[in-house]
């Protein structure tokens, strides 16, 4: 079963990743985790990406879906996983498909976990996040027992820059012009389901379940 998650940031699709991971006993693959495993390994594709990485660049799309095919090469991957945060654009979904092709597989499902943005800019600006340890809270969905203080370690609990309204806002623009386009792409491909975002996240994932069968 090969997956990948699509939505907005903040909409909980890695919270469903893992779940869709830990039920399936398929590997949860997301980019962060692969650049970060190559580059630590000292991988040709790592000391590549690490190059772009270093000027602040973005690593080019050629260069990830290499390192994406990489990993799904990997014997644990063999039953099939779960991609989070690749691909974001149209050419990335192109390359990866094309890639896919050429091994003779194809993506089974594109899930798309579907949260208005108001939503989201309220959901990111409840949450809270210790800057002692790095605990993270929501002031409505997971409040700490003390306001602004951390249940593990006492520490000060602040709002993360990332987390404020405004730069979500601007998160969510460059969302929906770069990835928008992949839920067509998807859609086309006849391998699009969307589920709805905004219920208690188990519901989210009994819905996801349904989907993909028991």
């Amino acid at each position: 079963m090969k997956i990948i998650m699509l939505g907005a940031p903040g909409a909980g699709k890695g919270t469903q990743a893992k779940q869709i991971a830990a039920k399936y006993e398929i590997p949860h693959i997301s980019t962060g985790d692969i650049f970060r495993a190559n580059i630590k390994e000292g991988t040709e594709l790592g000391k590549k990406a690490k190059a772009f990485m270093d000027k602040g660049e973005l690593v080019p799309d050629e260069l990830t879906c290499d390192l994406v095919v990489d990993r799904i090469s990997k014997p644990d991957a063999a039953k099939g996983y779960v991609l989070d945060g690749f691909p974001r654009t149209i050419p990335q979904a192109e390359a990866l498909t094309k890639a896919l092709e050429e091994r003779g597989e194809k993506i089974d499902y594109a899930i798309n976990v579907e949260v208005p943005d108001e939503n989201i800019v309220h959901r990111m600006g409840g949450r809270r996040a210790c800057i002692g340890c790095g605990a993270t809270y929501h002031v409505e969905f997971n409040a700490p027992k003390v306001e602004d203080v951390c249940d593990t370690c006492g520490g000060e609990l602040v709002l993360r820059d990332d987390d404020k309204p405004e730069t979500v806002q601007k998160r969510l623009s460059v969302y929906h012009a770069q990835t928008q386009p992949l839920i067509d792409y998807y859609k086309k491909a006849n391998v699009l389901v969307e589920v709805d975002g905004t219920q208690d996240i188990n519901v989210v994932f009994q819905d996801i379940v349904k989907i993909l069968g028991a």
